[in-house]
């Protein structure tokens, strides 16, 4: 870590499954029960209704399966998502992030991005980091590759 006038803090961390992990952990909300396999419901009674009516067998077979899908992406969500992010080609590399008083920054082989302080909506810290806000999207920074001075920059950015 280098501070003169202006702060400036660089680490590295590998993009590997228990990051990917924590990323999901603590950015994605599940809402608890029934709630989140409404439109799976509607799917699959929908097209039951039309099976019984036998308008069009194979349309209701669709519909049908159209709402077990959606179900399944629902139950299956988080290992769906750490696999993609396991096949995606940034996955065991190494990132830089680099924080200062101009945004942050983040590089490896096939990530370059850059986020400066203004555009960010809202700051929001969880127990193990950082959501960014920004334009309806979420970001995540993990407080364990940060050190305690880092994250009460962040928190002074709140």
């Amino acid at each position: 870590m280098i501070m003169n006038t202006a702060f400036c803090y660089t680490t590295e961390f590998v993009l590997d499954k228990a990051y990917y992990s924590e990323c999901f952990d603590e950015s994605v909300n599940q809402a608890p029960g029934l709630k989140p396999y409404t439109k799976a419901l509607i799917f699959f009674i929908t097209g039951l209704g039309l099976l019984l009516t036998q308008i069009n067998n194979y349309a209701s077979w669709f519909i049908i399966a159209l709402g077990v899908l959606e179900a399944l992406s629902i139950k299956f969500k988080r290992p769906w998502w750490l696999l993609r992010q396991s096949w995606s080609r940034a996955s065991g590399n190494k990132a830089t992030l680099t924080l200062d008083e101009v945004g942050i920054k983040t590089h490896s082989l096939y990530i370059n991005s850059s986020l400066s302080w203004q555009k960010i909506d809202k700051i929001e810290e969880t127990e193990k980091g950082f959501l960014l806000y920004i334009n309806k999207q979420k970001q995540y920074l993990s407080k364990g590759y940060l050190d305690n001075a880092c994250c009460d920059f962040i928190r002074s950015k709140i």
